[in-house]
């Protein structure tokens, strides 16, 4: 008997592609349970306002978890074989770390768990992303950096995980599937 790896899809999408109702559509469709994991700190009112409005649409049998910073170890607390696990947003995830003090240390040990706990992670997993490499190269240093810093991420992502998803105008357009 050949044992499956669990399905591991990486959505990405511009600002309002669709990507969240689809992750969320997708996770609803699998009949698992579901743990949310929101990467977002609200710190204005309008964060505050699209979070809100993001935790009204999902589903009260959800466990939502708000995790800014330790993306790895909260997968690895929460994975199970017959549970989905959906990150929303790794770009938001990214510049979480990017803003620390100690980013570049904390950036690279934590996007290095990241992709080591993938391959061994129980459970289905879903991780949404900005795709923001399809623009001009911005003019600040901390932009240019998330861009390349994304990027990288998304390359890497993209070559670990069994499938990958482009939202444009709310239609998924898969790029690669196992």
């Amino acid at each position: 008997m050949t044992l499956t790896k669990p399905m591991q899809t990486l959505i990405l999408g511009g600002a309002r592609s669709g990507k969240s109702r689809y992750a969320e559509q997708l996770a609803l469709q699998s009949q698992k349970s579901v743990v949310y994991i929101a990467t977002a700190q609200a710190q204005d009112a309008e964060m505050q306002a699209r979070i809100a409005h993001h935790q009204a649409s999902r589903p009260v049998e959800w466990l939502t978890l708000e995790e800014p910073l330790a993306l790895a170890a909260t997968l690895a607390a929460y994975a199970q074989p017959e549970r989905l696990l959906l990150v929303d947003c790794l770009t938001l995830w990214l510049t979480n770390l990017l803003c620390l003090e100690d980013s570049e240390q904390r950036l690279n040990s934590e996007l290095r768990a990241l992709y080591a706990l993938l391959p061994q992670l129980p459970g289905e997993l879903l991780l949404v992303s900005n795709e923001t490499g399809l623009g001009v190269v911005p003019m600040g240093e901390l932009t240019r950096r998330y861009v390349d810093e994304a990027g990288r991420m998304h390359q890497h992502l993209a070559a670990q995980v069994q499938q990958v998803i482009f939202m444009l105008a709310g239609l998924p357009q898969v790029l690669k599937t196992l």
